[in-house]
């Protein structure tokens, strides 16, 4: 009966720390740094992790090409540089850092570098929702 009570305690105390060490999928709140090779970085990986919050860059000239985000918005947040979001059928709307440009679900649009540095920003895409 010892050993056997031993033994079942060993085994809850494994289940128990090994609990503890597992990863959740609560949210947490968190700092990232923001350092990725390529120019499309998921920011959050993990558990818990989010498709639609993303960082982006772009060296002098390039642009990301045109695209749509089907029935998502999009929002840009530029961080550094300055460029140019570009919507089908629509001037061309200059972004600087400390700007933010939206662009609504089911619009073809492309994002530019027209400065002399890298353009650097984070865009963040979801579901749209009518109020």
């Amino acid at each position: 009966m010892t050993i056997f009570c031993g033994t079942l305690l060993c085994i809850c105390s494994a289940f128990a720390l090994s609990r503890l060490q597992a990863p959740t999928s609560k949210h947490e709140p968190r700092t990232i740094p923001i350092d990725c090779a390529s120019a499309d970085c998921p920011l959050l990986t993990g558990m818990p992790q989010t498709a639609g919050l993303r960082s982006g860059f772009g060296k002098p000239g390039e642009s990301v090409g045109w695209h749509t985000t089907g029935q998502n918005e999009e929002t840009l947040i530029i961080l550094h540089g300055k460029g140019e979001a570009m919507i089908e059928g629509a001037a061309g709307m200059p972004v600087t850092e400390h700007m933010m440009a939206y662009i609504p679900p089911a619009t073809r649009h492309n994002v530019k570098n027209t400065g002399t540095e890298t353009f650097e920003y984070v865009y963040v895409v979801a579901p749209a929702a009518e109020k």
